[in-house]
């Protein structure tokens, strides 16, 4: 892929640029970047949320520039406030180095180990004297501060605010100076943090970075933003069975974001998976993550994990029917035998048309043969539409 086609994707993926001009411009100009991307080590797990803007840094990366991900092991210590109704507890530094130090293994499973730099921001903010630091807050008002709708909303409805949170997005922005950002990245809930970065660029005589935003993915409660600490993550390091599990919870009309945002799948192709068979889409969506960030030789056994707990699941809290013909039969004849259909045409028309599954799999062939094989257990689970589901006994 070109660069020119690079440079589209990344425009059409992004919620907002500040400003579209000159980063066309700067990526045209074959000069190699610097591009920023900062990451808040309070929680070390990253999760599908975090690759939205680091598949785009890939692509940069690809294209030939320089990546540097800032760990904000000093920044940490105070707490990012974007969003935030309440002052967050403060870590200690020991403890933000720790959690920054598990970062590098996972971000590398995205971006190429040998040339992806990993910067700490303690490096140049923990050399700041006291000089430093009020030539730094003299840059910036309180009136610019509290036009962050966290900040206003937390002081028009008296909730205290620390004068060290004030900071965060200074320090935030300070990093882009320290390492001469070309370009920056990250979703919009850091919008304000990034502009700031922006600003104090052309403050201390540098050129302005541009700022690429990227969207938000939903997290598995199908409300707030994807969040280690709300537990609605899929976290990229989980195990294969996790991971599987995980994107069969994805709400249905999610599940074309998560498509979208985190793979790299035609977009003609996911969309005619969701509208052809939801079910089955969420299952190629769990299989085409465990390839990305564990291996395609991963896949078999997470799904059979699945399916296996599925099963079970219903089987201990569904009906129960004994069938007490004779095997193998047809899915059709059986049906009918159980009355779950109330004709074999009806049965047919319910095959065809996506509308049984035998153990949790769709069945779209009419001349499916049930065998002693497929009971598993001595059982097998028969869906009917969406509501409908039977523990089918053998004798």
């Amino acid at each position: 892929m070109n660069n020119d086609n690079n440079i589209d994707i990344i425009v059409r993926k992004a919620v907002q640029i500040y400003s579209e001009d000159t980063l066309v411009k700067k990526l045209k100009s074959g000069k190699k970047l610097v591009v920023k991307f900062g990451a808040d080590p309070s929680r070390p797990d990253l999760h599908l949320g975090h690759t939205v803007p680091l598949r785009v840094l890939k692509m940069l990366q690809d294209m030939g520039h320089d990546i540097v991900f800032v760990i904000g092991d000093f920044t940490a210590m105070i707490g990012d406030p974007s969003g935030k109704s309440k002052t967050r507890p403060q870590l200690t530094f020991e403890e933000t180095r720790k959690s920054g130090e598990t970062y590098f293994k996972q971000v590398t499973k995205i971006l190429d180990k040998e040339k992806t730099k990993i910067v700490y921001n303690s490096e140049w903010l923990n050399k700041m004297n006291f000089k430093d630091v009020l030539e730094l807050t003299g840059k910036y008002t309180v009136a610019r501060l509290l036009e962050r709708d966290d900040f206003s909303n937390r002081f028009n409805n008296k909730t205290p605010i620390g004068v060290h949170e004030f900071m965060y997005p200074l320090m935030q922005g300070y990093d882009s100076v320290a390492i001469h950002a070309d370009i920056e990245i990250g979703g919009t809930d850091q919008t304000f943090n990034l502009l700031v970065g922006r600003e104090l660029q052309k403050d201390y005589g540098q050129e302005q970075q541009d700022v690429i935003v990227f969207p938000l993915l939903v997290g598995l409660d199908g409300k707030e933003k994807m969040s280690k600490s709300l537990g609605n993550y899929i976290g990229i390091d989980e195990e294969p069975s996790i991971m599987f599990e995980k994107s069969m919870r994805i709400p249905d009309d999610c599940l074309e974001d998560y498509f979208r945002l985190t793979t790299d799948i035609d977009t003609n192709t996911y969309k005619d998976w969701i509208n052809t068979d939801i079910v089955d889409a969420h299952r190629k969506f769990a299989r085409e993550i465990i390839k990305m960030y564990h291996g395609e030789e991963f896949i078999k056994d997470a799904e059979d994990k699945y399916n296996a707990k599925a099963n079970k699941t219903l089987s201990d809290n569904i009906d129960t029917i004994k069938f007490n013909g004779e095997l193998p039969i047809t899915l059709i004849d059986l049906l009918n035998e159980l009355k779950i259909v109330s004709s074999k045409s009806e049965g047919r028309r319910l095959i065809e048309q996506n509308g049984i599954s035998v153990n949790q799999e769709k069945e779209n062939n009419v001349d499916r043969v049930i065998t002693k094989e497929d009971f598993n257990d001595g059982f097998i689970v028969i869906q009917k539409g969406k509501k409908v589901f039977l523990k089918v006994t053998f004798k």
